[in-house]
């Protein structure tokens, strides 16, 4: 019900503002407030197979994450999911001030990784917050992709992310300011902590400094580049522990531009406690040692891809992606991810410029600190509507 009533709240919101402004080509207007919106609309068809035994139902159904590849399981098994939960909407918009200046905003929201449905009748999902931010002279407060990651560098594939072993990625609420080619932030941090000897993961909330990110990136003639530096704190605290450490990474990333619009995409990163910042959190920040002191993990991580254009409509994209996690087993214990690593491939069909087909497959594989490892293989049929 709850549900029913959000949306109804939205869509009389949307008609009255129709109503009230003057209607543009891409939007609407009220007063000295442009506004536009648009999304897209998205069906995943996937079947899954993993060597080691079946990814349990969920987020890991949906779009691939690494650190949930089976590994040590009985048997092989394979489970068909159809989808439409990453389909997603936006507004934005650009109101003129009475200093000559512009604010705009934006708020985005889709249906993946939430709770609230189920595949038994409805398939009911909640929405979600995105992104929701303000931009204003340079400055930008609210939420939106972390400025730790690079959008140029994420490849043309169907699955969510694509590169997602190696990929720097995080939506999160932050300040940053852009001048020219330069940015700065300080973002929202969180610390993740494996215990000692191994466990389930600590997301520990205990921070008192913020995560503070400089990137600098420029569009060249041959494409695009970037370099991000990250400098963080990590914490933990409770009754019986209070330990804090530094952590920092390294992110470069490229975009070649190639004859006939074809390109390639480059992606590297490296640093001590990067943690939750790549491969999805599939290695935790830092590990307790033995007297309940913080100690930072350290891990590196690459992506390639390449994009080739066959004619106008028809295009495929081979992509490679890998993480290496530098496990102190004697602290973390052996059950821990030691490395990942995904190659995919696909077709996709340009039907028009706001429709796409495309058909995909990815091999995962994942090895744990004991020696144990599974791969999954996962065939993707993709249909999406831009509007």
């Amino acid at each position: 019900m709850r549900q029913r009533k959000t949306f109804s709240v939205l869509a009389v919101a949307i008609a009255l503002a129709l109503t009230a402004g003057s209607a543009q080509a891409n939007g609407f207007n009220i007063g000295d407030t442009d506004v536009t919106f648009g999304g897209y609309i998205k069906l995943d068809a996937m079947y899954t197979d993993s060597s080691d035994g079946k990814i349990a139902t969920g987020i890991g159904r949906d779009f691939y994450i690494p650190s949930l590849t089976p590994v040590g399981g009985v048997d092989e098994d394979g489970t068909v999911d159809f989808h439409a939960r990453q389909s997603r909407f936006f507004f934005k918009t650009t109101t003129q001030l009475e200093n000559g200046k512009t604010v705009g905003g934006h708020i985005e929201l889709d249906f993946l990784a939430t709770s609230g449905g189920d595949e038994r009748i409805t398939n009911s999902y909640s929405p979600r917050i995105r992104q929701a931010f303000i931009t204003y002279d340079g400055w930008l407060f609210g939420q939106t992709w972390s400025t730790f990651m690079d959008l140029n560098a994420l490849p043309d594939t169907l699955d969510f992310i694509g590169n997602t072993d190696a990929m720097p990625f995080a939506r999160q609420a932050q300040i940053r300011y852009t001048s020219g080619n330069f940015q700065v932030a300080i973002e929202n941090p969180e610390t993740t902590v494996t215990p000692f000897g191994g466990g389930g993961r600590i997301t520990t909330d205990d921070n008192a400094i913020p995560d503070l990110v400089f990137k600098y990136g420029q569009k060249v003639d041959w494409g695009t580049w970037s370099v991000s530096a990250l400098v963080r704190q990590l914490a933990y605290e409770t009754a019986t522990i209070d330990s804090t450490t530094s952590s920092f990474g390294l992110s470069a990333t490229a975009k070649i531009m190639l004859s006939n619009n074809n390109d390639i995409r480059l992606s590297a990163t490296t640093g001590s406690g990067v943690g939750r910042y790549i491969g999805l959190n599939t290695a935790n920040g830092a590990v307790l040692d033995a007297n309940n002191e913080l100690e930072a993990i350290d891990s590196t991580a690459f992506s390639v891809a390449y994009r080739h254009n066959w004619s106008d409509q028809w295009r495929s994209n081979l992509v490679y992606s890998m993480l290496s996690v530098d496990n102190d087993t004697g602290l973390t214990g052996a059950g821990v991810t030691k490395n990942t690593s995904s190659w995919t491939t696909n077709l996709i069909y340009q039907a028009a410029k706001k429709l796409m087909f495309g058909i995909e497959y990815k091999f995962a594989n994942r090895e744990v600190e004991s020696g144990l490892e599974g791969d999954m293989n996962r065939l993707q049929f993709s249909a999406k509507y831009d509007f």
